[in-house]
């Protein structure tokens, strides 16, 4: 095989690899910003929670003070009744006390009512802000899993680029230059492979003299679809396979 297409077949794994591992660190980011916003929106709903349980408790409070009011209310009214000169005042006190009861009757079931809603809502908070921080330590080791991840892969890539380089130094520039030019335009692919009289990349059939000229390997040929350098890698025979020693 030509020493160009080698070195060409070379930098386009080297590409392809760069490629994944240049996408796995795009994509990390993006995967920390969905479970930060999942998060995110369990933490709102949390702060939802807490916030109808303060209500509810204030609500207890501002009825409790409502009870305490009609009792000294009553308690005024029976002092005056007591001063009643006729029986149509007594009977009115009597009407307004037992209104006033009725009040503070009613005022107590509402904070019945309150306390069952109040338990039902304590308990979703407490249950929720386990949840929330089960949920803030799996992001912070997944945030640091994707950190260190990034690392590798930035180093990994640093490598990629240094072999690059070299196989670069190695390759004709004429050649060097056609590869660039190619990958740039077809998606960071510019070498592809002819297999069973195909071009593996656009799948277009080979013309059987060009399939011919393509299997020599002694020159640089193009894929007549797509532009990319083309080669043509044999199988091994059965005797490439078996070691010398053993024949």
């Amino acid at each position: 095989m030509l020493p160009d297409i080698r070195l060409a077949i070379s930098l386009q794994n080297l590409d392809d690899r760069a490629a994944v591992l240049n996408k796995e660190i795009a994509t990390l980011p993006k995967h920390i910003a969905e479970i930060e916003q999942k998060l995110d929106s369990h933490n709102r709903r949390l702060e939802a929670d807490k916030a109808a349980l303060a209500a509810n408790q204030r609500d207890r409070k501002r009825l409790e003070g409502e009870i305490v009011s009609q009792q000294q209310k009553i308690s005024k009214l029976r002092d005056q009744m007591m001063g009643a000169k006729t029986n149509d005042v007594y009977r009115a006190f009597q009407h307004e006390i037992e209104f006033c009861q009725q009040e503070i009757s009613r005022t107590e079931d509402r904070i019945l009512d309150l306390m069952g809603e109040a338990e039902a809502l304590d308990t979703n908070v407490k249950a929720a802000q386990i949840s929330l921080d089960a949920e803030k330590k799996q992001v912070a080791a997944e945030k640091k899993q994707a950190e260190e991840r990034t690392a590798i892969d930035r180093k990994e890539i640093e490598k990629l680029m240094a072999e690059r380089a070299t196989v670069m130094s190695q390759i004709t520039p004429a050649v060097a230059a056609e590869y660039e030019r190619i990958r740039k335009g077809r998606a960071g692919v510019a070498v592809a492979e002819a297999v069973n009289g195909r071009c593996s990349r656009c799948n277009i059939i080979l013309r059987h003299q060009f399939l011919q000229e393509l299997r020599k390997n002694d020159q640089i040929m193009h894929c007549e679809s797509c532009k990319r350098i083309l080669y043509y890698n044999p199988p091994q025979s059965f005797d490439d396979l078996v070691p010398q020693s053993v024949r």
